[in-house]
């Protein structure tokens, strides 16, 4: 198809597509039968919502989207093990991951044992010292204190630990959404909507949200007792969270989750989320990108380059001294983070630009690369490259790395392939993210490999990414009446971006840096409406010297619509993704 306003190569040298002629036609047929606004209906027809169901969508129910729990295998034993435990007043451990979804999964648990007055084991591996997922040393001394052990967003290929536990007399159930592999640790339950015997369908869950459906049957046998389980709508905010910050799609029951949770912590009921949104100067109603882009972030920090438990304490902090300290702890560290990220970014690019970044796989590997901010930069390489990505950190002969993926294209699988083959020590994950270990000797063959792979499912195949448009709008039409209209139709983040609109053939009327290197612009359409727009990092990018050298050129601007709030006032603000000259 044509591009979109003849843009073949933006600022940023990308191509424009905007929306097909059958989205064109379904979005009319959606204004006529549905009276909603025309770029409301547009996000809708680019979603295949029919006009029988635009309400329903602009208002998702959990109670209609939420699956029976029981559907997923081993979830039964696996309710049924955590409420024995709890009515037997057991000594019970929860071993998890030490990012978002690992440290959500922990504070759901342990805020639901704490409604019964039962206390739980917290343990997060250090990421250099002991590295992902559980090791044998750590489940044999847990086993020897507990009865039970339940690993969160961990576990499924951890055979031997699991093993050790068991043979220290403990029970160990895993609950985990990462890739499973031909054979399951032997215990009590795993449940994972991606083992392989699975069906698929809810194989886009996040750790947290496989917890939250296990505490919903775990809900139902306490009725069945006669008992009234804990408000688990009110946990929906540490689900929504999970969700968002492990780049979940949010669609089906993951926007519902995301849309609920989010009304949750808008509340701000739960101390640890209200004290670090404070740190954090979240002084709005939260969003996906809040979740995202602020709060994420800082509770990784600790895992990444700090302590790892400090994220899932302060999730299920309950004294309030004790949140404040842990959130200005991960405030500094995420401060930390950005300047280690920043170096390790710098000298992956410095690499990557002496490989071919057409071939199916952009890597770069470093000595001393600190593990916890590689799978940043490779998200990083892969925005910039539209390529799976993957960065290293050696320390010695030992190469820990983390890896990126594109749409379409399943890394987990080639990832998790080139470990049963030999080339990689360990590796694993889900289609978007994965990480793995590998030996120096090993690098270039296992790179090869994966390449190959890769290239298999049509990586090598992938130009610049295009930037797909939803339609135009005039300055004018953007009033925050629209945008939170809009919003009905979210929440919007991975499998679900959020609609982008192009103003066409706009006048500059102001552009210049703000910050460190972000741009800001007013323009107009030359008829008196005029509309504020933000570009983070724009200075940085070929849209900052264009536009504040615009030299009275007009230009098509290309962004996502947002409110701004300030002093108490709100405002229609873009938040400016791409330019093109408008002649």
């Amino acid at each position: 198809m044509p591009s979109f306003l003849n843009v073949d190569a933006s600022l940023t040298g990308r191509r424009w597509v905007g929306p097909t002629m059958d989205e064109d036609r379904a979005s009319e047929a959606l204004e006529q039968a549905t009276g909603l606004p025309a770029p409301v209906c547009r996000t809708l027809a680019r979603r295949s919502v029919p006009a029988e169901e635009a309400q329903s969508y602009l208002d998702p129910k959990l109670r209609d989207l939420l699956p029976d729990p029981r559907t997923l295998r081993d979830l039964e034993l696996a309710s049924a093990r955590i409420c024995a435990a709890v009515a037997k007043r057991q000594r019970i451990a929860i071993f998890a991951d030490y990012d978002v979804d690992g440290g959500t999964s922990a504070a759901l648990l342990i805020d639901w044992l704490r409604q019964q007055d039962r206390a739980a084991t917290l343990y997060i591996p250090d990421r250099i010292d002991e590295g992902y997922g559980p090791n044998d040393a750590a489940m044999t001394a847990l086993a020897r204190e507990h009865d039970l052990i339940v690993c969160v967003d961990c576990g499924t290929l951890s055979h031997q630990p699991v093993a050790a536990a068991v043979g220290a007399g403990a029970d160990v159930v895993v609950l985990d959404h990462h890739l499973g592999g031909e054979t399951l640790p032997l215990c009590t339950a795993v449940v994972n909507p991606n083992r392989q015997d699975e069906s698929g369908d809810l194989a886009q869950l996040c750790a947290a949200a496989v917890v939250f459906l296990v505490l919903v049957d775990c809900n139902r046998l306490m009725r069945e007792r006669g008992l009234r389980g804990p408000d688990l709508m009110a946990m929906l905010d540490l689900v929504a969270l999970a969700t968002v910050a492990d780049v979940a799609p949010l669609t089906g029951v993951n926007r519902a989750f995301v849309r609920a949770g989010l009304a949750v912590m808008g509340r701000r009921e739960r101390l640890g989320l209200r004290t670090l949104a404070d740190v954090a100067g979240l002084d709005t109603q939260p969003s996906s990108y809040h979740l995202g882009f602020l709060l994420g972030p800082r509770i990784n920090a600790g895992g990444r380059i700090g302590k790892a438990d400090l994220g899932a304490r302060l999730l299920s902090a309950t004294d309030a001294h004790e949140a404040r300290s842990l959130a200005d702890m991960l405030e500094q560290l995420n401060t930390d983070r950005r300047e280690v990220e920043a170096q390790v970014r710098d000298l992956a690019f410095e690499q990557i630009e002496s490989r071919d970044k057409a071939a199916p796989l952009v890597w770069a590997a470093g000595e001393g690369w600190h593990p916890g901010v590689v799978g940043i930069v490779a998200s990083r390489i892969k925005e910039a490259t539209n390529r799976p990505s993957i960065v290293i950190g050696f320390d010695g002969d030992i190469g820990k790395g983390s890896g990126r993926s594109v749409s379409g294209v399943d890394l987990g699988a080639a990832i998790q392939r080139c470990a049963t083959e030999g080339l990689l020590l360990k590796g694993g994950g889900h289609k978007m993210a994965a990480g793995l270990t590998v030996a120096r000797d090993q690098l270039y063959a296992a790179m090869a490999r994966l390449s190959e792979l890769l290239g298999k499912q049509g990586a090598g195949d992938l130009g610049p990414a295009d930037l797909r448009l939803d339609g135009m709008l005039m300055p004018g039409a953007a009033t925050v009446e629209l945008i939170e209209t809009l919003e009905k139709a979210g929440p919007f983040g991975a499998g679900a971006p959020a609609p982008r609109f192009v103003f066409a053939d706009c006048q500059i009327l102001f552009a210049k840096p703000v910050g460190a290197n972000h741009l800001k612009v007013t323009f107009g359409d030359g008829l008196g409406a005029r509309i504020d727009a933000i570009c983070f990092g724009g200075m940085d990018s070929p849209l900052g010297p264009a536009l504040t050298g615009h030299g009275g050129k007009r230009f098509h601007l290309a962004g996502r619509l947002e409110v701004n709030t300030w002093q108490g006032r709100q405002s229609a603000q873009l938040r400016l993704e791409d330019a093109a000259p408008a002649s």
